[in-house]
This record gives structure tokens, sequence and C-alpha cells, in this order.
């Protein structure tokens, strides 16, 4: 395929140009007069939008920037590729004419060309009786956020689909691969994209599926930093409170902290919150603060709630914090930073994660990578006062 058609894409035009009146080739004029002023190189105004009756103005092409420019058509493709070898002033004079004149490349050209659409989707798999409320949640919606700028950054557009999605929801799709976000146990769509060969990258339950991809934090070293920090201020009584989940995440969060209560002698106490939402959550903290024979002098929140809420019910129930209570809440959420105390967080670092992912699946789309291991992304332990012992 020839430059000119990577960049424009259009069909012949069927009439040739009419020159401008500064003498340049202009943009042939929609059927009953001319352009209106300013709309000159696709720039705002009824021109732009379309001519009388709605039909649609030839769009700018690549030529058409680079007369402008004053540039060989050459050179802009390559200012505009971010590719060959130009001075900072003449890229920058391509770029922008390019963006004066609404000038954009033709996908369609360009989709021929790569053999690939450029369009990512992306599901929660976790929340599939809720669809849409995964951006309520401070971690999915960074991790949301952070997977559509690291993927445009790399030329591709995300396609958000809701948890639970049916084939027929997203059959009709050219999309390229799909990022599968925290998956329950048996997630239809990840069987149904990969019988469907197209490639999923999700956490590390998808491991050794032909087409299937991963990047996952490490549950276990969470759980034991953060045990490990409970037991040097102290602590001998730690609860902990997650989701009830299916998802592998909360699986090994749940056997990881068995593991480590068994391991230093300690009684395992763990609640479990029927729902998400601030309301679910707070509710399973309430019932594992005042259930059982002892009260609980550490508290670690997996299950997502806001961190405000969190203190409240402890004070609610006559723990002071860190007085009588070591909190640290597994959580995105800046409000914790400015809590009285502020409180403690293991963040799963969501922009590394989104980085980490996007990485991997260029790798595999634009250079063919075929082996399936994944990358497993340490989490963070940002301690805060609401996990320090005071002093005497």
């Amino acid at each position: 395929m020839t430059e000119a058609s990577e960049h424009d894409g259009a069909t012949p035009e069927r009439h040739p140009a009419v020159a401008g009146h500064d003498g340049t080739e202009g943009r042939r004029h929609p059927p009953g007069g001319p352009a209106a002023p300013g709309g000159r190189g696709g720039q705002g105004g009824p021109a732009a939008q379309g001519g009388p009756g709605g039909q649609a103005v030839p769009r700018v092409r690549l030529v058409d920037v680079a007369r402008e420019a004053g540039l060989s058509k050459t050179t802009v493709s390559a200012a505009l590729n971010g590719t060959g070898r130009l001075s900072p002033e003449v890229r920058e004079k391509a770029r922008e004419t390019a963006r004066r004149m609404g000038y954009r490349p033709n996908a369609t050209a360009r989709q021929l060309r790569a053999g690939r659409a450029r369009l990512i989707g992306y599901v929660v798999g976790e929340l599939a009786d809720t669809p849409w409320t995964f951006l309520e949640s401070p971690y999915f919606a960074r991790l949301t956020g952070a997977t559509a700028a690291t993927a445009l950054a790399r030329g591709y557009a995300v396609v958000l689909l809701p948890a639970g999605s049916l084939q027929s929801e997203w059959a009709a799709l050219p999309l390229d691969a799909v990022v599968v976000a925290d998956p329950v146990a048996d997630d239809r769509i990840v069987e149904d994209l990969l019988a469907a060969r197209i490639p999923v990258f999700s956490d590390r339950s998808v491991e050794g599926r032909p087409g299937a991809h991963w990047v996952d934090v490490d549950a276990v070293a969470a759980v034991g930093q953060t045990l490990d920090h409970f037991h040097a201020q102290g602590a001998r009584r730690p609860v902990l409170v997650v989701p009830d989940s299916s998802t592998r995440f909360h699986r090994e969060v749940t056997e990881a902290h068995r593991a480590w209560c068994a391991a230093h002698g300690v009684p395992e106490r763990t609640v479990r919150a029927a729902e998400p939402g601030n309301g679910p959550v707070i509710r399973a903290v309430e019932t594992a603060l005042t259930s059982g024979p002892d009260r609980p002098d550490a508290l670690l929140l997996v299950a997502e709630a806001s961190p405000p809420l969190v203190l409240d019910a402890a004070r609610r129930h006559g723990y002071a914090v860190p007085g009588d209570l070591l909190l640290v809440c597994v959580s995105e959420d800046e409000t914790a930073l400015h809590t009285e105390p502020p409180v403690t967080t293991l963040s799963l670092r969501p922009d590394a994660v989104a980085e980490a992912g996007i990485a991997h699946l260029v790798a595999v789309l634009e250079r063919g990578l075929r082996e399936t291991d994944g990358a497993l992304v340490p989490v963070r332990l940002d301690v805060r006062a609401s996990s320090v012992r005071p002093g005497p």
C-alpha cells in the first residue's frame, strides 16, 4: 500500500479540487454554495460540519496539510508518525498545521494495512451483577483510567464492556484483544473470547491457557507484609475483612491469611462482606469488631470502603485508632491521607498493573510474542499513623 493510501485512504474524488482564492488547492465546495468563512482546511464553522442538506464535506487529506504547511507529503507523514530526521521546528509546523486543519489519518486504511482495528475491549469480571458500578470503586476507576490512557499512548482505544457480557454484545466489534480485570471463577466471557480466538489479558487465573496472558499483583506478599507489620506493632488478634468473591486475588488473600495465622500461632478471624459498596462493607467491619470472644487489636480491610467511614465505625464501637485497633485498608482512596489519624493503605498499584498489561498486550499484538509468562506486580504498603502504636 502506498504512503498516500495509508494516510488518506479516501476514495478518489470524482471532481478535481478547486483552487482557493490564495492560489492553493482548496477543498471542493459542497453543492449549494462555497464553504462558510473560517472553514478552509477543515476548521470550525458550518463547513466543517457538512454542507447544506447535511452533505458531508470531504475530509482533509495529507496532501492538503503538506500544501498548507509548504512541506512535502513525505515530510508531513514523517512528522505525524514521529519518524524521520526532522528538525523540531519542521515537525512542530507539520503537526500544528494538521491540528488546525482538522486532519486525521484514515482509520480504515490503517486497519487494512495493519490487519488490526486498534480497539481493546475492557471488562471488570467481578461485578457482573451490577455491571456499570465498577467506576464507583477507587481501585477500578484508577485501573480503568490508567489502562485507557496507557493504551491510547500506544495507539489503541479502549471499549468498555459490561461485566457479564454475552457474546452477542461484543461479537460484531472488531476487537484486537480484551482485558478482563478480576474475572470470577469460570467466567463465561473468558471462555467465549478464547473460543473466538480473541487474545485475553487478565490475572493469573488464565495462566497456561492458549491465547491468554496475565498480569497480577502479589497477593501473598501483600498479606504477609501487612500482618508482619501488625505483629511488629504488638498486635496478636488481627481480623481480616474480605469480599464474598471468587476472584483469584481474594481467594489468595484468604489462603495467605490462614497460612500466616497458623505459622504465627494466632487465631484466624475472617469476616466476609456479602456485597460491594460502603454499606455492606461497613456492616462487615462492625461484625468483625463486635463478634468473637476477644476484641480484635488489628483490622486488615481488603473489601473496599471509604477510610473515613471505617474510622467512624471503629469509634462507634469504642475503639481508639491506633491505641486500641491498628487499621490497614486495601485502598486507592486519597481520603486516607486526610483523616485523623491518616489511614495506612495497601496499594495494589493499578497504574503499574495497567502499564505492565498494555506493554505485554502490545508485544503480543505487534511483535508476535508467543510465550505465556506473565508479570507479577509488587504491592505497596504506605504506613501511616492508623497502624503505628503510639509511644509511651
